[in-house]
């Protein structure tokens, strides 16, 4: 008996002292536990940006895929009342302050342009404006706003006539940004940057252009739009969806909204804006447009 209770209690004993061991080690974890500091967490530091909370994206870039816009005219000099909008004199950005060109009429300058697109495009330019990147413009650091120049892409030779709205861009060595459609017409797209010339466009090269209203209205011709010019919407799979959609534009638009059905290769229903005669009327066309929010209206020949 006094043998079975020896080798009875033993296991009892280790038991025991297992328990203990773990009561131990909870408790001594528990005591080195509360000696260390919560670690408090911090959000990464950002770049400083100056346009935070004006745009949705912080990157620019262009549309998802390359549209072609080599049917988009260039824009065509004229006769612009200037405004203070855009045109405060002198004027500071980024701690450099910048005076505007007195007399433009002789400006020429050669240095790099570079483009703008999806992360403006829609918001307000220099002059309260909207951005329209498939319209032919640009934005300038000194040229008074309205005005008209033309870009010359010393590598290749190509050129365009934009129309200054914008100011910028505001990086070294960059004497002009154009938009998405301007820099696809000359060909730096893909690089972001080209070696360029920029020369003044006056209308018929005739005297600098007015910088205020002085009571007579100079008289000039608009240049002529080949026929069957439209700037078009969009394009629409269902006849019902581009119904509607024309219907909704048409009663906010003083120039006529159509519709051009077409089976080859595939159905697709176009919806179109006019056709226009000249540049003045296809301007105001995409002013109207504006105001209602659609910037992306792309110029089509029928």
């Amino acid at each position: 008996m006094m043998l079975m209770n020896r080798t009875v209690a033993a296991p009892r004993v280790q038991k025991i002292n297992i328990v203990m061991v773990l009561i131990c080690c909870v408790l001594l974890a528990a005591c080195s536990g509360t000696k260390q500091k919560p670690v408090k967490a911090t959000k990464p530091t950002a770049p400083y940006n100056p346009n935070d909370g004006r745009y949705s994206h912080d990157k620019d870039f262009g549309p998802s895929e390359e549209v072609d816009l080599s049917h988009v005219p260039d824009a065509v000099p004229r006769y612009e009342t200037r405004t203070r909008a855009g045109n405060k004199n002198p004027y500071t950005v980024l701690g450099k302050t910048y005076h505007l060109i007195k007399d433009e009429s002789s400006y020429r300058e050669r240095g790099y342009a570079s483009w703008y697109g999806n992360k403006f495009n829609g918001h307000n330019t220099s002059n309260g404006e909207r951005y329209d990147m498939y319209a032919m413009t640009g934005a300038h650091k000194t040229l008074p706003i309205p005005s008209y120049v033309r870009v010359t892409n010393l590598d290749n030779g190509k050129s365009v006539v934009v129309r200054i709205n914008d100011r910028g861009p505001f990086h070294q060595g960059r004497i002009i940004d154009l938009s998405y459609a301007a820099a696809q017409r000359i060909g730096i797209l893909q690089a972001g940057t080209g070696k360029v010339e920029v020369e003044i466009a006056l209308p018929s090269d005739a005297a600098p252009i007015p910088r205020r209203a002085d009571g007579a209205t100079p008289k000039h011709i608009e240049p002529a739009l080949p026929p069957g010019t439209y700037l078009q919407l969009g394009a629409f799979s269902q006849q019902e969806s581009a119904r509607q959609f024309a219907a909704s534009v048409g009663t906010k638009l003083t120039y006529p909204v159509t519709i051009h059905s077409a089976t080859q290769p595939k159905q697709v229903h176009r919806v179109r804006v006019g056709p226009f005669k000249d540049a003045k009327s296809l301007q105001e066309a995409r002013d109207q447009l504006a105001r209602i929010n659609i910037f992306e209206a792309h110029v089509v020949y029928q």
